[in-house]
């Protein structure tokens, strides 16, 4: 997959689990950013809320990081360390990372919709417990993988 122009209708976004500064779930975003702006994001959603939850912890508003996706990977990174409104320290970033890793639903209506995903992309599996693993698995058999 180009990183610079994702085709969403034929691969994945990066796993949430994908660092780049640190931060999980930020290259998934740029992924789906990217492709949106080239029409071709599938089913995916730029700044929906898995986007959200980094958007929110670096305070990055998602039109404005729009602009910046026809920059690579680095150089939307510095952008972020310049503009997000929220400065944290790598400890912070890499601890609010581990959080998000293994983030799993905290409410029934939350459990019941990470069920259905689970049920639909690998019922027999047992060690789908997180958010992550969810979205993994659902990528995987999206695109013809077998769990």
């Amino acid at each position: 997959m180009s990183l610079s122009n994702p085709d969403l209708t034929k691969f994945p976004p990066r796993s949430p689990r994908v660092r780049l500064g640190g931060y999980a779930i930020l290259a998934r975003c740029l992924d789906k950013g990217r492709a949106t702006l080239a029409g071709k994001q599938g089913e995916y959603h730029f700044a929906c809320p898995l986007d959200q939850r980094f958007l929110t912890f670096a305070g990055i508003d998602p039109e404005e990081l729009k602009k910046q996706l026809g920059k690579s990977d680095t150089e939307v990174l510095e952008w972020i360390s310049a503009n997000a409104k929220h400065k944290h320290t790598v400890p912070q970033i890499l601890a609010w990372s581990h959080w998000q890793d293994n983030l799993a639903p905290d409410n029934p209506d939350s459990r019941e919709y990470f069920n259905g995903l689970h049920k639909a992309g690998a019922p027999k599996r047992t060690d789908i417990t997180s958010w992550f693993d969810v979205l993994d698995v659902d990528d995987y058999v999206s695109f013809g993988g077998k769990a």
